[in-house]
């Protein structure tokens, strides 16, 4: 019979990895520790179960690196852009899903491939060389026991940062006769995409009293060994972005352009809150970009502050949980794989990228990467020039080992066009050159797999 491939962790990276495998006809064994060990942010035993936003961000393919990577995955049969598709909701620009059925969707996909077996409970430690080729991708959120073993096994500390969850608010609960729905600069090609968000304005005292309230929140505390755990700065706490700056929020996620409040036209807001559908019915909206930790009851204050949200009822209030990735460049090969233990590769988050679909996009590659090992080669090198390789191209050596932290996609990472010039004036046509040369590399890696 032939040897099974064994993946660590059913998140998005393993179930991507896992489709990407059996795909080509290979078994795979997909070891998930839930329901039998819980974590603080799953709340189902499914597989791909997102435990954060619902959102996998901008869909647009011609001037977006995260777009470009959403159509390099579906270029490459992915699973969880199929699924991610035929489940998403109105988010304007953005690809957004509904978050339990898209899971149960990936769950039923891969229980129902003849080729798959799940395995339910904690693998403790790094697996014997008998388990043959294995992926670890246990993502944010891996257990400390496997974190233990895995640095007995590297000889490196794993690098630990804190990750925050945003809020989720009834939609009957919002005042609709202070909000509205608008996506920032009208942006889709639908009235549904281009009415995705919910934005609640602010006139310049009501955001001062607001920063206020963040300022003077309880927060909640950490534990000694965590204190000096730093954050990632694209999923800051909202009261952490207070700390630094006053007018930090209103440059970023309660920045007021491109929107016009219908109720009063000729008032520009001096800061906007905007919440995003969480659900296919719309009775629930998460507070983009309010990732928090402060205490329970210090949020529903501070956010009762919002007009339009003064009697805001919570589906489920903002947390915090420990991120654990380890030192790629340091740690890994170009193949993906450890350096001490070629038999296995890490993917998804805990590799060091930063993101549903960038954790995804690495668990494809680590899939596709172990089948061609079980064929007896490697994977030609993923051109930079892509999304996909701009990505595996920093976490195996791009970025410098000394200051490794988890990286979204983006266009920093891409090698320049030739010939197209930089600065503001030029970023459409420089993204579209970036988009157009990975879209024909892509595709032309793909033919040569």
């Amino acid at each position: 019979m032939t040897k099974p491939i064994h993946i660590i962790g059913g998140g998005m990276a393993g179930s991507e990895a896992a489709w990407q495998i059996v795909s080509a006809g290979h078994p795979v064994v997909i070891h998930e520790m839930r329901p039998t060990v819980g974590t603080f942010a799953h709340q189902t035993d499914s597989l791909a179960e997102l435990v954060c936003s619902n959102s996998f961000r901008s869909d647009d393919d011609e001037a977006n690196a995260v777009g470009l990577l959403h159509w390099e995955m579906r270029a490459a049969g992915s699973l969880i852009m199929e699924m991610a598709d035929l489940h998403k909701l109105p988010a304007g620009s953005a690809l957004a899903v509904d978050r339990d059925p898209f899971a149960a969707a990936v769950t039923e996909r891969l229980l129902n491939h003849p080729l798959v077996t799940l395995e339910r409970g904690e693998v403790s430690e790094l697996p014997p060389e008998e388990w043959g080729q294995t992926i670890v991708a246990t993502g944010p959120l891996t257990s400390s026991a496997l974190a233990q073993s895995i640095l007995g096994a590297t000889g490196e500390g794993a690098l630990a940062f804190f990750d925050a969850i945003a809020p989720i608010v009834y939609a009957d609960s919002i005042d609709m006769s202070k909000a509205w729905f608008q996506s920032r600069y009208d942006k889709g090609e639908t009235e549904e995409e281009r009415t995705a968000y919910l934005n609640c304005p602010m006139d310049k005292d009501t955001y001062e009293a607001f920063i206020d309230a963040l300022l003077e929140s309880g927060k909640t505390e950490f534990k000694e060994w965590e204190k000096d755990t730093p954050y990632f700065d694209g999923c800051l706490p909202i009261e952490v972005m207070a700390e630094r700056g006053r007018e930090t929020l209103r440059f970023g996620p309660m920045k007021p352009v491109g929107l016009t409040n219908p109720h009063q036209p000729d008032v520009k807001p001096h800061a906007v809150v905007q919440l995003r559908r969480d659900n296919a019915l719309g009775t629930l909206y998460n507070i983009v970009g309010f990732q928090t930790k402060m205490k329970y009851g210090e949020q529903s204050t501070a956010f009762n502050l919002i007009p339009g949200l003064e009697d805001a009822k919570f589906a489920r209030l903002g947390g915090i949980h420990r991120n654990t990735f380890i030192n790629s460049p340091l740690l890994l090969d170009d193949q993906m794989r450890l350096k001490s233990r070629p038999d296995i590769r890490f993917a998804g988050q805990i590799s060091g990228v930063e993101g549903y679909v960038e954790s995804a996009a690495m668990g494809l590659l680590a899939g596709r990467m172990a089948i061609a090992q079980a064929n007896g080669r490697d994977v030609p090198a993923v051109p930079q020039t892509t999304a996909m390789g701009a990505l595996v191209t920093h976490i195996t050596g791009g970025a410098d080992a000394k200051t490794f932290q988890p990286m979204n996609v983006n266009f920093g990472l891409f090698p320049l066009v030739e010939g197209v010039k930089g600065g503001r004036r030029n970023r459409k046509d420089r993204y579209k050159a970036y988009t157009d040369r990975a879209k024909v590399d892509w595709s032309d890696w793909l033919q040569g797999m």
